[in-house]
């Protein structure tokens, strides 16, 4: 049987050091927020043949004043462009004036983009194809941010509170609203880390943070629970009947559910991960977020929350 619950000190202090880099990253660099929160506009082109440089697109849309104007080469035939919230025709000019840098390669087809908030189809062109064009507006991104803030805050609430109800007849050693606090203990290192992976990512990788990466934290944050909730319920099973102490017993639930959190951690990390691989730019990092989570997510269920439990109980007896 592994002693997990004994070497606690090591599991809690790698933990911390991990959780202070990631709130140093974050209070360093912060999150690269994407249009969803800030507003604006993004072009997302793929060229065929040769792809332009950076200063040549500059040039060819310079006259059109857009405002805040970020420029990202992607992959090897890839293109970003971001910028403030702009017009349909003004969309159409800039399409026009980067097909002009393929003078030789006219237009082949195209359609109408999207209107404030809604992702256009794909246009088609000889020596590039436009992959999507979104456009939020700045009113629309503030109430995203304060809806996703208020989405997270409204789950850590409702877990406490369940996990309270849920190991309401579970009083001794430990009190069942521990049981709750021990698992948001949990789920605070879960999306702290994820966070600080994200901002390492924002600063160097220019990563953003969209609504898609709020919809993977609020996921991670579920499956997150659902792994503590197993092990803390093997706990309550055992406690009538077991005849170590606590720590013990704990230890022993732990040592009962690990293969199976384990088991199932991996088979749905085998599966993101191949989506990583093989599917588009569009999901990556909705994907990357989820494997990220779901991994911190299932050491934290083992090793965090079940010798936070113990220590809730130690700390009674002093």
């Amino acid at each position: 049987m592994y002693q997990i619950i004994k070497k606690r000190k090591i599991w809690l202090t790698f933990s911390g050091i991990i959780v202070g880099l990631s709130i140093i990253a974050l209070l360093l660099w912060g999150l690269n927020l994407g249009i969803d929160f800030t507003g604006g506009s993004l072009l997302e082109l793929k060229f065929t043949d040769n792809r332009p440089s950076v200063s040549e697109v500059q040039k060819a849309v310079e006259d059109l004043d857009l405002e805040s104007l970020v420029i990202q080469p992607i992959g090897e035939q890839g293109m970003v462009l971001r910028f403030q919230d702009i017009s349909e025709e003004t969309h159409q000019t800039i399409i026009d004036r980067i097909n002009e840098l393929f003078s030789d390669n006219p237009i082949l087809e195209a359609d109408n983009a999207s209107n404030e908030g809604v992702e256009s189809t794909s246009q088609a062109f000889n020596s590039f194809e436009q992959l999507r064009f979104d456009s939020v507006g700045p009113t629309i991104g503030q109430e995203l941010k304060t809806k996703s803030l208020s989405a997270i805050l409204l789950v850590l609430i409702a877990i406490v509170l369940y996990i309270a109800w849920a190991f309401s007849k579970v009083s001794k050693p430990v009190a069942s609203w521990k049981y709750g606090l021990s698992a948001i203990v949990a789920l605070f290192h879960d999306v702290t880390i994820t966070l600080g992976v994200f901002a390492v990512l924002g600063e160097f990788y220019g990563v953003e943070i969209n609504s898609a990466f709020v919809a993977a934290i609020l996921t991670v944050l579920g499956y997150s629970v659902n792994d503590t909730i197993v092990v803390f319920d093997r706990v309550r099973e055992n406690l009538p009947k077991s005849e170590d102490d606590f720590e013990g017993t704990v230890n022993t639930s732990v040592n009962q559910t690990i293969r199976r959190s384990i088991n199932t951690s991996t088979t749905t990390l085998v599966v993101l991960i191949s989506i990583l691989i093989f599917g588009g730019s569009t999901i990556r990092d909705f994907v990357l977020a989820l494997s990220i989570g779901i991994f911190i997510g299932t050491y934290s269920s083992i090793f965090i929350a079940s010798p936070v439990l113990v220590l809730w109980e130690k700390f009674k007896r002093v």
